[in-house]
């Protein structure tokens, strides 16, 4: 018996520019406008998703939305057997105390990941609340986080994979769901 990875398309370009649209709408919705709002994308794919936001807050609200770039890899509980974890650069042009933080990713899964950026981000400051968009969530959380504003919910199966794929990294666009087949 063999193994073969079966993939299905969930969303299309099209759908997460939608999907992105709408989060942005709901952003600045939900905090009265964009005062105050700093984005915080979490490398590697939450920073063009920040980044994309961001651009569709401007359209809607006239001004620029603050934009930084964050590396959680020390900060990571699953580091462990020697491996060196591939750094980025975490770049916060803005002073993060007292702004309303919204830390931008693809997915969310176990929570833990958001967790460490949580840790990571009061090593700059002290904003005066963080919230959460993903582009998926996926669930089967370990730890009591939940997203404030999510492009799609997929349920899966812990064998199951989400994976992202963005133009500004891997030349294409869509989110696909991978699930083992056995043949």
């Amino acid at each position: 018996m063999t193994n073969e990875m079966e993939t299905r398309t969930i969303l299309t370009a099209d759908e997460i520019r939608r999907a992105l649209t709408r989060i942005a709408h709901e952003i600045l919705e939900r905090n009265g406008g964009a005062e105050d709002i700093v984005l915080v994308g979490i490398h590697t794919r939450g920073v063009p998703l920040a980044k994309r936001l961001s651009e569709c807050m401007k359209e809607f609200e006239n001004t620029t939305i603050p934009l930084c770039e964050l590396d959680i890899s020390l900060y990571r509980d699953d580091l462990s057997g020697g491996i060196k974890p591939v750094m980025r650069p975490t770049v916060l042009p803005v002073d993060i105390q007292g702004c309303k933080v919204v830390l931008v990713d693809d997915v969310l899964y176990t929570g833990r990941s958001i967790r460490a950026a949580m840790d990571a981000l009061t090593d700059f400051g002290r904003p005066i609340g963080i919230q959460l968009a993903v582009l998926v969530d996926r669930g089967h959380r370990e730890l009591p986080i939940r997203a404030d504003y999510v492009g799609k919910n997929i349920p899966t199966s812990r064998n199951e994979e989400i994976r992202v794929k963005i133009i500004e990294i891997d030349d294409v666009e869509e989110v696909v769901l991978l699930r083992e087949r056995h043949l």
